[in-house]
């Protein structure tokens, strides 16, 4: 069997840490062995070398939230089985197939160790588990229903991995196709129009508005302009970036998305079924409301619904209902706050927190079936009617040209 060399970080018997090599077959090994020589391992990565696995901070470290939920659903089914905390995570460690996460999980493992919390020892590694699933995992511990909430946590990760991939599967659509049809505008402007204007040169035929409109683009797109425009459009792509990153620039395009025709309306309902999911999940695992918001707050994806949500944060601390302070803002549909109302009123929040969630991620499933039967079509009619165009422009010269021809022949 192939062997790999891994650096390694373990600690010994009097708390040292002692870093080194070693080779073997896969990171299991490395571990036992480590554990025999009386060591704790703190992380074990594979050494970076040319030719070999390259190392790359930000991208080889990325963990997989797919894999994050698989890691949870084990380590409800661990925890239930009767096996304590450091020895599943250790297990988890070796056999999940995500390095970057089996180095987390040793980390983790290590500060369990020393006795601390399971949620505090999460929270160091911000990367691979998020506010939203510290705090499920610290009502766990409080409830000490850490295994029901374990899979709760694996349960809500995988329908926010399964919406983001329906939105995506939604937007990346008309995207593609619009890059598609920039790259045939592009390449028949600068690699077929030259080899018919000489053409056109040739033959002195009188040149129609549609085919003098394509040699001018040509013209255009062949002269030195056509870097400092491309220079223009760069430099305003990455100026609008950066402003889209700052508070009020997320603000600003947030509100803009919501207003888009057809899209609008996609990116408000999936922000409601991500708002409701996650509300739902930390109600049920018995995060206090307050703390609960403020979560949901960071992980709605959309700046207005995040601060409607801060807004109701501080009505709930003055004592106002939840229903309440979510009717005073006009992104809260109506039934999402009665229904809200209902719960309140039953005691039942969770559940139906729960259904409307569901609800909304129908409706997400819906709109994207839907959009995409009807982009399809839109999408094939103007590629061809954009080619067929530029075809015919193209063309109508040479027509003019023949039919002039005939005209003196039969003149003649």
């Amino acid at each position: 069997m192939p062997t790999t060399s891994f650096d390694y970080k373990a600690r010994d018997a009097s708390g040292k840490v002692i870093k080194g090599h070693f080779d073997a077959s896969d990171m299991k090994v490395v571990s036992a062995s480590l554990r025999d020589k009386g060591l704790v391992p703190i992380s074990i990565v594979p050494t970076s070398k040319l030719g070999g696995d390259l190392h790359i901070p930000g991208l080889t470290d990325r963990i997989s939230i797919k894999a994050v939920s698989v890691m949870s659903r084990q380590f409800a089914t661990m925890v239930d089985s009767g096996l304590t905390i450091v020895r599943a995570i250790g297990v988890l460690a070796e056999q999940t197939e995500d390095k970057a996460l089996a180095v987390v999980l040793m980390a983790v493992r290590q500060d369990v160790e020393q006795g601390t919390a399971l949620s505090a020892a999460l929270a160091k590694h911000p990367k691979a588990f998020s506010p939203l699933y510290v705090a499920m995992v610290r009502a766990g511990e409080i409830g000490g229903n850490l295994d029901g909430v374990l899979l709760k946590l694996s349960t809500t990760i995988e329908k926010q991995v399964e919406l983001r991939r329906t939105i995506k599967s939604a937007m990346s659509y008309p995207v593609v196709v619009l890059c598609v049809v920039v790259l045939i505008f592009f390449g028949m402007m600068i690699f077929i129009v030259p080899i018919f204007k000489k053409l056109f040169l040739q033959i002195k035929a009188p040149l129609p508005a549609p085919t003098l409109l394509l040699v001018d683009i040509s013209n255009a797109l062949l002269s030195i302009w056509a870097v400092v425009i491309l220079a223009c459009i760069v430099g305003c792509v990455v100026a609008f970036v950066k402003w889209a990153h700052t508070d009020s620039g997320k603000m600003t395009v947030d509100k803009v998305k919501l207003r888009l025709p057809v899209f609008g309306k996609l990116v408000h309902k999936s922000a409601l079924a991500r708002f409701t999911s996650t509300l739902s999940s930390l109600v049920t695992s018995g995060v206090p409301l307050v703390e609960a918001l403020d979560i949901v707050a960071d992980t709605a994806g959309n700046k207005v619904v995040e601060r409607a949500l801060r807004d109701c944060r501080e009505g709930i601390r003055n004592g106002k209902p939840l229903a309440a302070t979510l009717a005073q803002h006009s992104v809260m549909p109506s039934m999402v706050t009665h229904m809200i109302d209902t719960g309140e009123q039953t005691g039942a929040l969770d559940a139906l927190l729960e259904k409307v969630a569901e609800f909304y991620e129908s409706e997400v499933a819906a709109m994207v079936d839907s959009l995409t039967s009807i982009l399809e079509p839109l999408m094939i009619v103007f590629i061809g009617g954009m080619v067929g165009f530029i075809v015919i422009s193209l063309y109508l010269p040479m027509f003019s040209f023949i039919k002039d021809m005939n005209n003196q022949a039969g003149g003649s």
